[in-house]
C-alpha cells in the first residue's frame, strides 16, 4: 500500500509541480508524519526535490549530465552487488559489450576474474582498467566525450554495425516504464542503441533511484530488454510491470 501511494503522489506531483503534505494527507486518509516519511523516500530515490511543506519535480533533471567522477560517490554498494550479478551471466571465452558509466565500470573489474574474454567498449577508462588482463579489448573509437570518457559519434556508430556481442550491459540515466531508457545526450543515446542492435542479449543495469526518471535522450523502448539487474529499492509495482514484458528482474 506504501509503494502503490507514492507512485500515486508521483502521478500528482507530475501533473500538478507540486504537492503538500496536509493535501496529500487528508487525499489518503493518512498522518502528515507517513506523507513526510513517502516524500524523504521519493527524495532519496531523485524523484521529487522536498520543499517546506511538500515537495516539487526535480529540477532540469531531464538535462543533468553528471561527470564520472560525480558519478562515483553515488550508490556505489548498490553497483557493486550490480556488477556482481552482471558477471554471473557471462561465460568464460565470450563477447562482452560495455557501454561507459560507473556500473559498467564495476561489471569490468569484476569480469577480470574470468580468464578469457573478448571486451567491447566505447569507454577509455573501461579500456585502460582492462589492460592488465588477458582479454581481447576493442575500443569503439570516434569522438571523446570528456565528461564520460566515452566515444561517440559516426564512428562509433559505424563500427558498431561491424561487430557482434553475446551481451550488453548497458548503463543508463533514466528508465521509465513508458518512455524507456534514456540518457542526456543524444550522441551517447545513439552509440547505445546501435550497441543494443549489435547485441545477443541485452541488459540493464542502473540502481533503483533512475527508474521513474526521464532523462533527454531515449536510447529504446524497455520492449528490447532481456534482463535487468538493480537494487532492492526497486518498487514492486515497477519489477512486476517488467516481468509482464518477460523482462527477468534480478534485484541485488
Amino acid at each position: 500500500m506504501a509503494e502503490e501511494r507514492r507512485q500515486r503522489i508521483l502521478a500528482i506531483l507530475r501533473a500538478e509541480g507540486r504537492v503538500l503534505v496536509g493535501s496529500l494527507s487528508d487525499l489518503f486518509s493518512v498522518s502528515q508524519i507517513t506523507i513526510r516519511k513517502d516524500l524523504d523516500v521519493l527524495d532519496e530515490r531523485g524523484l521529487l526535490q522536498r520543499s517546506h511543506g511538500g515537495a516539487l519535480l526535480p529540477s532540469s533533471d531531464a538535462l543533468l549530465d553528471p561527470s564520472v567522477h560525480e558519478k562515483q560517490k553515488l550508490h556505489a554498494a548498490e553497483k557493486e552487488r550490480i556488477a556482481v550479478a552482471a558477471v554471473k551471466l557471462v561465460r568464460e571465452g565470450s563477447c562482452v559489450m560495455l557501454d561507459s558509466g560507473t556500473t559498467t565500470a564495476a561489471i569490468a573489474q569484476e569480469l577480470k576474474k574470468l580468464s578469457s574474454l573478448t571486451v567491447i567498449t566505447n569507454a577509455i577508462n573501461i579500456a585502460a582498467d582492462l589492460t592488465n588482463t588477458n582479454f581481447e579489448v576493442i575500443l569503439t573509437g570516434g569522438t571523446l566525450r570528456k565528461n564520460s570518457f566515452s566515444m561517440v559519434g559516426p564512428i562509433a556508430e559505424d563500427f558498431l554495425k561491424e561487430v557482434h556481442a553475446d551481451i550488453l550491459f548497458l548503463g543508463v540515466d533514466g528508465f521509465d516504464l513508458e518512455i524507456g531508457l534514456t540518457t542526456p545526450n543524444l550522441m551517447e543515446a545513439r552509440v547505445n542503441r546501435a550497441m543494443v542492435n549489435s547485441a545477443h542479449q541485452v541488459v540493464a543495469v542502473c540502481d533503483s533511484a533512475k527508474f521513474s526518471r526521464r532523462s533527454m535522450s531515449r536510447i529504446m523502448p524497455i520492449t528490447e530488454l532481456h534482463h535487468v539487474i538493480t537494487d532492492r529499492g526497486l518498487p514492486e509495482s515497477i519489477a512486476e510491470a517488467l516481468r509482464k514484458q518477460n523482462i527477468e528482474v534480478t534485484l541485488v
